[in-house]
């Protein structure tokens, strides 16, 4: 947790964890169309772009798939582009399965995203888009399976601060062939100006990211990045946002960096970023401002996606109180949390969402779960109530790894038992950031070992990324760190497998997890890399 203070003074020193260091798709989703999404009157048409931000692809259901890409046109010209996008089952595009247009202008940022229709479901395609003779890199993308499904894999990112340094969490993940997909829990950008958090890389604007203008720049230079742009050329992502891509410490109704006598009133900025990151997020777009959704993957995964960040949340405090108004979901999206877990039949339900709900002692996080108190006992207990198996909750936010047992109040052996794993309603696994800084780990985990039955792992300080493992028989979550340091390098750094931990079918809690999954043999052939 970030605070104002914090930000005021400049700091660029660890942040990452307040309570340690001081489809089936949605039936409510719209559909994105070709063509009648973008107007029509936008200026004269052009036939010179170029492709700097590269292609992605997301939200895969069982026969549709968003498909993104931007045009820059040259010379600053303005005008109205017609976009034209093909599919193919193999790389070379020996075959096109299926085409068409789609028209862009200055008013979406010239931004193109297409809901791809009448697709085989669990099958790997490869897409480009073109105008005139000029064509982008190609893409690879993966719809989601359906019926009986024996293995799924998902890598789990979170919290990319630019300044911080260089992505190489995002190519390692980009040269993994045998994913499903990318499951991005948020702070996917950073909004802070040039030397205030991170001084490795400087941004574009330099300024801090207030109006429309400020975040489609702040996006776009992101994806400048060579190692974004692969990570996305090569899998789909299901993404949600945490605050940053608003303002630190945000909520429904402001944020903790957000000064309204300079920076205008909050809806206005959030109204902003919203639209910037619908235009540059390959996500498919829903009224006003929910991205909260939900995914099927065969009788495997059933997977919701929340916004404990914007949606309901009430603000935060200091001390969280037992005010039963406060709420981190809203009462709606509480409600359809539950009626999912209740009607869900897939072997593993999985939720993937923004900050932590475990809780880890000696201190409290206000800005998860535990600052909501009462908010979260109601949800816990409602979940113990239908005695649902095989809950996992995914988590970002704090820029370091963590898993543990998820219970009721599991600081009280009546209530919890670490030996036998009674009480425990499921297991929360917390992806490392990608850049973002965490923790001094020295001499830190022993004590929080010793005062947290239920925390079972934790690696403070480094970087990387969590692949998610999904078999009949068990749920394996394995880290993957770059070594101190790592990211300040500009040449190529690899990550290093750290530890794994699972939860097996049935049991509701941890047990070790041994050695990292092997990959899948024989995975789809990796899309031609964009040249750099």
């Amino acid at each position: 947790m970030l605070t104002r203070r914090d930000l005021l003074a400049g700091v660029s020193a660890s942040v990452a964890f307040g309570a340690v260091s001081a489809g089936c798709g949605d039936p409510a989703a719209t559909p994105v169309t070709d063509a009648g999404t973008a107007p029509l009157d936008g200026g004269p048409p052009i036939d010179m772009v170029d492709f700097l931000h590269g292609v992605a692809s997301g939200d895969p259901l069982v026969d549709r798939v968003i498909l993104w890409t931007r045009v820059t046109p040259r010379a600053g010209v303005a005008g109205t582009a017609t976009v034209r996008w093909e599919t193919s089952s193999t790389p070379d595009f020996a075959t096109i399965t299926d085409s068409g247009t789609f028209v862009t202008t200055a008013a979406r940022d010239y931004t193109v995203k297409v809901d791809v229709t009448n697709l085989t479901a669990g099958t790997t395609f490869y897409y480009r888009f073109s105008v005139g003779a000029t064509r982008s890199p190609v893409g690879r993308t993966r719809t989601a399976p359906t019926g009986s499904v024996d293995r799924l894999r998902f890598a789990v990112v979170s919290c990319s601060s630019y300044a911080h340094g260089y992505f190489h969490a995002y190519r390692d993940i980009a040269e993994r062939a045998d994913l499903d997909a990318v499951l991005h829990l948020g702070d996917y950008i950073y909004e802070f100006p040039n030397y205030l958090y991170g001084n490795v890389r400087t941004y574009d604007p330099p300024t801090p990211t207030v109006t429309l203008a400020d975040y489609r720049r702040r996006y776009a230079h992101y994806r400048r990045d060579a190692d974004l742009r692969a990570v996305h050329q090569q899998h789909p992502f299901i993404a949600i946002w945490d605050d940053h891509e608003f303002a630190n410490n945000a909520w429904r109704d402001g944020a903790d960096n957000h000064f309204p006598e300079t920076e205008g009133p909050w809806p206005v900025r959030k109204a902003a970023a919203m639209q910037a990151y619908f235009e540059w997020m390959p996500i498919r777009e829903q009224s006003a401002g929910r991205i909260w959704r939900r995914f099927a993957f065969g009788n495997l995964v059933d997977l919701s996606m929340l916004d404990t960040r914007i949606w309901g949340r009430s603000p935060q405090e200091i001390e969280p109180s037992n005010d039963p108004t406060r709420l981190i979901l809203g009462a709606d999206q509480e409600q359809w949390l539950l009626g999912n877990l209740a009607s869900a039949t897939a072997r593993w339900k999985v939720i993937g969402q923004q900050v932590m709900i475990g809780s880890i002692r000696p201190q409290i996080n206000p800005d998860a779960w535990e600052g909501y108190p009462v908010a979260r006992t109601r949800f816990l207990q409602a979940l113990a109530t239908m005695r649902t198996t095989n809950v996992a909750m995914l988590t970002g936010d704090v820029h370091s790894s963590w898993a543990l047992d998820i219970a009721v109040d599991p600081f009280t052996a009546a209530a919890y038992n670490p030996t036998t794993g009674a009480g425990a309603l499921g297991v929360e696994f917390v992806t490392p950031a990608v850049t973002s800084p965490g923790d001094d780990p020295n001499g830190l985990i022993p004590p929080l070992l010793a005062q947290n039955p239920h925390l079972r792992y934790g690696e403070p300080g480094l970087r990387g990324f969590v692949i998610l493992d999904c078999t009949p028989e068990r749920l394996q979550a394995a880290w993957y760190h770059l070594a101190a340091g790592s990211i300040e390098q500009r040449e190529r750094q690899r990550t290093a497998f750290g530890s794994a931990w699972s939860t097996l079918n049935g049991s509701n809690r941890l047990s070790p997890g041994g050695e990292p999954a092997m990959p899948r043999d024989n995975p789809p052939a990796l899309a031609p890399w964009e040249p750099t």
